[in-house]
C-alpha cells in the first residue's frame, strides 16, 4: 500500500507515532506500507528529513521519492536517504519513446536507481510503446490510468472491489 505524505505531515513531530499506531490498528505489516515523499520535501530541511526518514525506515516501512526529477534534489544529499523506490514523474514519460530529451532523462533516472539499488516506478505509462521503452531499460514497475481501466474491466477486479466496498 502506498500513501502520499504532504509536506505538513512529513514535518509533523508526531508522524512516527501516527505511523506506528496505524500499523498496529490495521494489522498491516510494516514492509507492506510505502510512504511517498517528494524531492522538495527533502530539500527544505535536509538534516531533519534524513532523521525522519531513518526513523521511518527503522519501523520497516518503505520510502519512495515521488515525482523524481521535478524538484531540486542534490545527488549528494539523495544518497543520504534510505529510499526503496524512485518514481519517474509522468512529465518524463508522456512523450516516450519519441522525445529524445525524455528518453535521456528516463534513461538517467533508471540508471541512477539501479546503481543505488532501488526499485524504479514509471508514472503515467499509457501506451505499449512507453512500457516497452521503459522495460527495455530496466524499469521495475509502471503506474498508469490505462492499466487501471483495463483492470476495472476484469471480473476479478469487480469481485475484489465488491468485497472491499
Amino acid at each position: 500500500m502506498a500513501v502520499n505524505l504532504s509536506p505538513r505531515q512529513f514535518k509533523d513531530p508526531a508522524l512516527v507515532e501516527v505511523i506506528t499506531a496505524a500499523l498496529q490498528e490495521s494489522g498491516l505489516p510494516a514492509h507492506c506500507l510505502e510512504l511517498e515523499i517528494t524531492e522538495s520535501m527533502i530539500m527544505n530541511s535536509v538534516d531533519q528529513a534524513a532523521q525522519t526518514a531513518a526513523v521511518i525506515k527503522s519501523l520497516g516501512v518503505r520510502l519512495a521519492i515521488d515525482d523524481f526529477g521535478t524538484g531540486y534534489s542534490s545527488l549528494s544529499q539523495l544518497k543520504q536517504f534510505p529510499i526503496d523506490t524512485l518514481k519517474i514523474d509522468r512529465s518524463f514519460v508522456r512523450e516516450l519513446p519519441g522525445n529524445h530529451d525524455d528518453q535521456a532523462i528516463a534513461d538517467a533516472i533508471i540508471s541512477l536507481g539501479k546503481a543505488l539499488g532501488v526499485n524504479i516506478v514509471a508514472e503515467g505509462v499509457e501506451t505499449a510503446a512507453q512500457e516497452e521503452f521503459l522495460r527495455a531499460r530496466g524499469c521495475d514497475e509502471y503506474k498508469a490510468s490505462c492499466l487501471a481501466r483495463r483492470a476495472a474491466r476484469m471480473p476479478s477486479y469487480n469481485c475484489l472491489r465488491g468485497a472491499m466496498w
